[in-house]
């Protein structure tokens, strides 16, 4: 059941929606594509549907072209972010609908039902109507639907987006069970790194309408081939800045100049960004080696048992998430500091030239 996309685009009035993209996934995977709004994630999706018919390139089912299949006639099943169900009916007709449209026998529909409300501990709401259920087991009943029909390919397009938080997080736990139970391949759109290191499998990220890398989610979240990748696979967006290597100097934008620590004097001389997540940023100093920056402080956002702080580095804008409620004085300086084994250092066309020390340990 293996679904490949062989060189495949997508063009709507002349503006591209999807650059010519490769990529193969194996029978049974669960296979999560991350980005932004607007990514092509959705675009992508239809295309491997068949909802929409790319500009370039095929794509293969089992080693067949059914670029130009309906459909209809694809093994395929969808669950959108707002998820439909007929109100009318009960949760068991809802998930027999589709069978009773493949015109299987009354007993095979009975089995496929309860076995599959049985995956999503539906059982004991069979007999009860859609909006009878909480926001959860209507999505539940969603996706009973789309896996009652023994489709090789489930499509999930940012389905837990509209549920609240409980429900999302009892959500993202039971998908990867659901999805080893019924062996399909599982593609699943979503906007967050958090949800897709929670669903792990594989990844694919994605910036304007470009997929920029694709492997096992934790290998692309530690190792993530370009600048562009590690803004995407990072909740709030990876914090860079510029840096000249100079012997055993490093020289920042701004001017300041420090040792070389860690990893990074092994670098060659020359000029890199480097990036660093904001779960490393801190505002007070562990240890010696750490490399200490003076910014303003623009924003503080509490969260509760963690407080994100905004920063201004020289008209670079940082984020850094900090442990603990901390009352700080907006517009004031800040000294913050950062392990070099915590950064990531990509050359001057954004591609990686040396992941995190820590992340090359993990």
């Amino acid at each position: 059941m293996t679904l490949t996309l062989d060189g495949i685009s997508k063009v709507v009035d002349g503006e591209v929606h999807i650059h010519p993209a490769d990529l193969t996934l194996a029978p049974g995977t669960m296979n999560v594509l991350l980005g932004p709004t607007l990514a092509g994630k959705t675009s992508l999706m239809r295309l491997m549907a068949g909802l929409d018919a790319p500009a370039t390139g095929r794509v293969l089912w089992q080693g067949q072209d059914v670029t130009g299949m309906r459909v209809q006639d694809r093994a395929v099943a969808m669950v959108y972010q707002q998820f439909i169900n007929y109100p009318s009916m009960s949760v068991y007709d809802n998930i027999a609908s589709p069978l009773r449209l493949q015109g299987k026998g009354k007993g095979e529909i009975d089995r496929l039902v309860r076995e599959t409300a049985g995956m999503l501990k539906l059982t004991p709401m069979l007999d009860r109507k859609p909006l009878e259920l909480s926001g959860g087991q209507q999505q539940r009943c969603a996706l009973a639907r789309a896996l009652v029909k023994g489709a090789g390919l489930v499509l999930l397009d940012e389905p837990l987006a509209n549920l609240d938080y409980k429900l999302r997080e009892e959500l993202r736990l039971e998908i990867p069970r659901i999805f080893e139970e019924s062996g399909a391949i599982f593609v699943y759109a979503t906007t967050e790194p958090e949800e897709a290191l929670l669903l792990g499998g594989n990844t694919a990220t994605l910036w304007e309408g470009r997929i920029t890398q694709f492997g096992p989610t934790p290998e692309v979240y530690r190792r993530p081939a370009d600048a562009t990748t590690a803004r995407v696979f990072s909740d709030p967006p990876m914090n860079f800045l510029t840096a000249t290597k100079r012997g055993d100097r490093l020289v920042f934008g701004d001017g300041q100049e420090v040792p070389a620590m860690g990893a990074l004097k092994a670098l060659g001389d020359g000029a890199y960004q480097m990036g660093f997540r904001p779960n490393h940023l801190e505002i007070e100093r562990h240890g010696e080696e750490v490399m200490g920056f003076d910014a303003t402080l623009s924003v503080t956002e509490i969260t509760g048992s963690e407080t994100f702080v905004h920063l201004d580095h020289h008209g670079a804008r940082w984020v850094g998430l900090i442990h603990g409620v901390r009352d700080l004085e907006i517009g004031t300086g800040l000294r913050v500091w950062l392990d070099p084994a915590h950064v990531y250092v990509f050359g001057s066309d954004g591609a990686l030239v040396a992941p995190a020390s820590y992340a090359q340990a993990a």
